[in-house]
């Protein structure tokens, strides 16, 4: 997941998942990547976005709580829940926010055209 999640005017809900893991991969990044497909079947999901190594950031969006709620009872979800409590994360935390402003800015036209796009500055 490389892109910046297009989401609609405010306001709306994120879920910000930080993350220490363990060390060793057990899996993580394919279910960790596998997770945005049941996600993003699911009402209410407005994308993603996360960056992961041994720290983790991952900020989903969501229209409503009741649509968080929903999610948070997901059968694919619990399990990769539970196999991040007892093997991947030393620790973690879950912060549901309220977005009441967003900005963006895209300028990937001209860095693509320069093949610049993913590059560090």
């Amino acid at each position: 997941m490389k892109m910046i999640a297009k989401t609609p005017e405010p306001p709306w809900h994120s879920v910000i998942f930080t993350s220490v893991k363990t060390g060793g991969d057990h899996r993580y990044n394919e279910i960790a990547e596998n997770m945005i497909k049941p996600a993003g079947e699911r009402a209410g999901f407005l994308g993603a976005e996360s960056v992961r190594d041994l720290n983790g950031i991952t900020v989903s969006y969501w229209e409503s709580l009741e649509a968080i709620e929903k999610w948070k009872c997901h059968s694919e979800h619990q399990r990769a829940k539970e196999r991040g409590r007892e093997e991947w994360y030393a620790e973690f935390a879950v912060r549901v926010e309220k977005v009441e402003a967003a900005r963006f800015l895209e300028r990937k036209a001209a860095f693509a055209a320069e093949g610049k796009i993913g590059e560090e500055p």
